[in-house]
Order: structure tokens, then C-alpha cells, then sequence
């Protein structure tokens, strides 16, 4: 994927329907109430002034040498043997800071609220969050945002490498020229599973409205080396329908008329709601992730440091 081209023109972003990047730069006064706590003991040293819990080596592959008394074999380098005829082993670099992904859906299903904010912009704002709060423990940071018509990669990186690319592409990807979006977030994390190192801790963030528990084999061999976390984004109205009468939707084009008066109709959005949850209940259970929900109508910054909170307590229980 390439880098974004700058729009020529520059749209003053409407509050709670679009971000501006002076928000989101802003929200970085607000990151000492969230704590990107571990899940358990540590793996492997790092600098980042933080435990976590690494699955997988967490290390980059640095060279070959020839093999010796009480190397452990799991490391052979076995084309390099090959090659030379003399058994060789491969050397790792630890990496000295966690890498921290954070996967934003940005689709036209996140473009909807009824409260404060379209699910999008919560997305956008709890991921800057989790990339400003990473920034300041230490950690890189990379990013993966997309919407049916583009989506943009960057690959973790420190301290404003890792957070500009993910800032710009929150305010901006609408506008961008990227490369091809996804139709789904299973389509999107399928991508993203190839760029996820071992030792990572990977934030989603989306309402999973098309992420279906039998067909998302994705999520397994993400966790067997990384923590995840799935951010799911709801709106009041999707889990509680309002009082009966009509109520006027619109997506800036066409005009729509929800008629609640109908019970069938009513009924309609409690089941969907309550399916939904039970999916992403299995979606835990089944793949040993996390769930954390924020609302449309949440305080951001309280409502993710609260959220962030909880998945750590929950983890030192398990």
C-alpha cells in the first residue's frame, strides 16, 4: 500500500460526524487514565517500562552462525545448513519496545449514531487514546484503517513515526488516494494477520456487524502469539430500540423513515442485538480475546480508561 496523497482541499470536519486532527491531538492531555495494563507475567525484557505478556519469541532475526555444543536445535537454520554443508543457528534481536496495533473500521456500518458520535469517530478517538498512551510507555505503534473504498497500513514504529500515519489516516482516509478498501472487517483482519509480529498487543476496534465466529479464522493464529483486544463499538438504539413513533434516518443523501411503531420491527432490533452479543460472547470464549464495549453516548476517555481497567483486573483472575 502507498502512502496517502494530501487532499487539495481541506473539509472542515463536522463534530461527531468526522474527527479533526487537532482533536485528536488534543486528547493526548487525557492518556495518564488509561493503563495498558499486561495479562500476566513477563515473557521477555523490554524498555517500555511496562509488563507484558508475550506469546511467540517476540524477537527479530539478526544472522547465522555455525552451530554449537548446547545451542537449542529449535533454532537451526536449516536452508543455511544446507547451503554450507555445516550446521548453522539463527540469531534473534530482541526488540526493545511491544508493538502495538491498533485496527480501525471506518466502514459504512461504524458511519451511524444516534447520541454524541457516529461509531467511527469513537473508533477514531479511542484508538488515538490507545496510540498516545502506548506512545508515552515507550512502545511502536502501528496501524491498520480502512472503509469499503480505501484502507492504510503503517507498520509499528516510535514515538510520531508510529502515531502522524495513524492520526492523518483517522481524519483523512475518505479523502485519500490508498489502495483498495475491504468490504468487511474479516476481510481487512485477514490482512492484518500478515503484518502482526509475535508479541504483539492488537486493539480492534469496530461493531463486527459482518464478522461471523465460524468463518473469522483469522482471529486463531493472531492470538496464539499476540494479546487481542476487540473494542466493539454500539449505539444506544441497537440495544434499546426508542419509544413508538417514526423517527427520520438519513446517511447525508437519502431520507429514511424508522417506523417503531411497528412491534414487529421493535423485536427485530432486540434480537439482532442480543445475537450479536452472543456472537462476540463466543468470539471470547472461543478465541481467548478480550471484549471491551464503548457506546456512542460514552465519555471517551472515562468510559476506555473504566473499560481498560476492568480487562486487567479480569486478567489477574484468570
Amino acid at each position: 500500500m502507498s502512502n496517502p496523497a494530501v487532499p487539495d482541499r481541506v473539509i472542515k470536519p463536522q463534530p461527531g460526524v468526522q474527527v479533526a486532527l487537532a482533536d485528536l491531538l488534543a486528547l493526548r492531555a487525557n492518556v495518564r487514565q488509561l493503563k495498558l495494563a499486561s495479562r500476566g507475567r513477563v515473557l521477555a525484557t523490554r524498555t517500555g517500562g511496562h509488563l507484558s505478556r508475550f506469546r511467540g519469541r517476540g524477537m527479530e532475526f539478526d544472522e547465522s552462525r555455525v552451530y554449537q555444543a548446547g545451542d537449542d536445535p529449535r533454532n537451526m537454520d536449516w536452508r543455511v545448513t544446507a547451503r554450507a554443508g555445516v550446521p548453522h543457528i539463527k540469531l534473534f534481536r530482541e526488540e526493545r519496545e511491544r508493538p502495538i496495533w491498533v485496527f480501525v473500521d471506518q466502514g459504512a456500518n461504524m458511519r451511524f449514531g444516534t447520541r454524541r458520535a457516529f461509531k467511527s469517530v469513537v473508533a477514531a478517538q479511542a484508538a488515538a487514546l490507545i496510540a498516545w498512551r502506548a506512545i508515552d510507555d515507550a512502545d511502536r505503534v502501528g496501524c491498520f484503517v480502512f472503509n469499503e473504498h480505501h484502507a492504510f497500513y503503517q507498520r509499528p514504529a516510535a514515538r510520531s513515526r508510529g502515531l502522524m500515519p495513524l492520526l492523518n489516516a483517522l481524519t483523512s482516509l475518505n479523502e485519500r488516494a490508498t489502495s483498495a478498501g475491504y468490504a468487511s472487517p474479516d476481510a481487512a483482519a485477514r490482512e492484518l494477520v500478515k503484518l502482526v509480529r509475535p508479541g504483539s498487543l492488537v486493539f480492534l476496534f469496530s461493531d463486527f456487524t459482518d464478522c461471523a465466529v465460524d468463518t473469522s479464522s483469522w482471529l486463531g493464529p493472531m492470538v496464539w502469539h499476540s494479546e487481542v483486544v476487540m473494542v466493539d463499538v454500539v449505539d444506544p438504539i441497537e440495544i434499546n430500540p426508542p419509544p413508538a413513533g417514526q423517527y427520520p434516518v438519513t446517511d447525508g443523501t437519502r431520507t429514511l423513515v424508522l417506523d417503531f411503531a411497528q412491534r414487529g420491527l421493535r423485536e427485530a432490533y432486540l434480537k439482532r442485538y442480543q445475537q450479536h452479543c452472543e456472537r462476540m460472547a463466543d468470539f471470547s470464549r472461543r478465541f481467548g480475546v478480550h471484549r471491551l464495549t464503548l457506546r456512542t453516548d460514552d465519555n471517551i476517555v472515562s468510559a476506555l480508561a473504566t473499560r481498560l481497567h476492568s480487562r486487567a483486573t479480569s486478567s489477574r483472575t484468570r
